[in-house]
């Protein structure tokens, strides 16, 4: 098998990407019935930007077009993501197959569209992310792979 501990630093991964969506998606939900728009614009002014440049603009104008009702879709769709990744952790730190095989099929998905970025804008972060990526994925097909010869031979 994979050594555990390589394993359950997986599992310590995906737990914090977990964590990491669940306090934005607090964040997010902090702001619910609060003027937006107001909030972005007292943001670009506290940052010393110029509200009439074009990535403030366009921040400014998203901030006004949020509603209630897609801040609470939005964390809806936050609280399926983290409800994933604490299982998928869960299930790594206790060795079990089918967290494996989440945790492979889920970065999988990912990678094209990672590839897809860096032909578009190539910089180290995007990089980085693909690497790690590809590391996950790679561990868990070895695992599975492992765990399927380990079955094999013991029958």
């Amino acid at each position: 098998m994979v050594k555990r501990r390589v394993i359950r630093t997986v599992a310590a991964f995906e737990a914090c990407k977990g964590v990491v969506v669940l306090l934005a998606s607090l964040g997010f939900l902090s702001l619910i019935h609060k003027d937006m728009h107001e909030l972005a614009v007292r943001l670009v002014e506290h940052t010393h930007l110029n509200p009439a440049s074009k990535y403030p603009h366009i921040f400014i104008d998203v901030a006004g077009e949020l509603q209630n009702s897609r801040l609470v879709l939005l964390a809806f769709g936050a609280a399926a993501y983290i409800s994933v990744r604490f299982i998928e952790a869960y299930g790594l730190f206790n060795e079990r197959a089918w967290a494996e095989a989440l945790a492979a099929g889920s970065g999988a998905v990912y990678i094209p569209l990672e590839v897809l970025e860096l032909f578009r804008d190539a910089n180290w972060l995007g990089i980085a992310l693909l690497v790690v990526n590809f590391a996950i994925v790679a561990i868990m097909i070895r695992a599975l792979l492992l765990r399927r010869q380990t079955a094999a031979t013991e029958k």
